[in-house]
């Protein structure tokens, strides 16, 4: 495991990748249209809100927080008249699973069996007080097979991270678009992320003048060295949210966690596009 980074961050780099190839596999795309949910983006919205049940657009805006507001009400609600909420459960299950089956067909069903027994065991002690998406899901069904297993735990985690995340950016006064324009001042293209959330040139470069105006950006766009502080003690933030989980695991047993993480956190990463707009770094390290 890294050492210069927070042991939270450092396992959901790992595994982050697991959860994601719901939206990046080929599977879990033909599972989603099997479903009635065609378009990538009707399997995403209807995929990741179905444990909150057949909501309306509010609160996935708020939940998913950095995307366009229209960009959310052109899915909802009109996914749940392709698929309901089940459908969409049992779709997401069985393209993930599907995916994994492929990815992971050389890795050691041991290796696999301990990466869940820990994680499952991680989920079920988080406290989801104040964290929708992660308790939403948290409460789903166990899934019987292995690598559902896997999925379902690593998705459990994220949306845990995520969640306080959520409440990190809120604390440091970020709305969603601002948040996407502060992580492109740092390590992304605009034009590689902002067609992910839907935000229009209006909306993004408002939001710029926004941070320019209360010292996170230049004039020309760029962090600045305020910035830069603030997005670190905000991403410190996120750690802390995350960590009370770990705080009792032994070193080693985080480390061998860590360790058997990786070459399954490495395949699933195949299936990502290189710039992702998912947060993740270019390696784990």
């Amino acid at each position: 495991m890294a050492e210069l980074v927070h042991p939270a961050r450092a396992l959901w780099w790992l595994f982050e990748p697991v959860h994601a190839v719901t939206y990046f596999s080929p599977e879990g795309r033909a599972a989603y249209e099997a479903a009635g949910l065609r378009g990538g983006w009707r399997g995403y919205f209807a995929g990741r809100a179905a444990p909150l049940g057949a909501v309306d657009a509010p609160p996935v805006i708020a939940a998913f927080f950095n995307f366009a507001p229209s960009m959310v009400e052109r899915a909802l609600p009109d996914v749940w008249t392709r698929a309901t909420p089940e459908a969409a459960l049992e779709a997401r299950a069985a393209g993930a699973s599907a995916a994994l089956e492929r990815l992971l067909e050389h890795i050691e069903p041991g290796r696999i069996e301990r990466v869940v027994t820990q994680l499952e065991r991680a989920a079920a002690r988080l406290d989801c007080a104040g964290r929708v998406l992660a308790s939403a899901n948290a409460v789903l069904p166990r899934p019987k097979d292995l690598l559902a297993r896997l999925w379902q735990a690593t998705t459990v985690m994220r949306e845990h991270r995520g969640d306080g995340h959520v409440a990190a950016l809120v604390a440091a006064g970020l709305d969603g678009c601002e948040a996407l324009v502060v992580r492109c001042s740092l390590d992304v293209q605009r034009e590689e992320l902002q067609p992910y959330r839907g935000w229009t040139d209006e909306e993004w470069d408002a939001a710029t003048e926004r941070l320019v105006e209360r010292g996170w950006l230049t004039a020309r766009g760029t962090v600045t060295e305020c910035g830069r502080i603030r997005h670190q003690a905000l991403e410190a933030a996120t750690d802390l949210a995350a960590a009370r989980v770990w705080e009792d695991y032994p070193r080693a047993q985080l480390d061998r966690l860590a360790a058997d993480l990786k070459p399954i956190s490495a395949l699933c990463r195949t299936d990502l596009p290189p710039i992702n707009p998912i947060g993740l770094p270019a390696s784990a390290g």
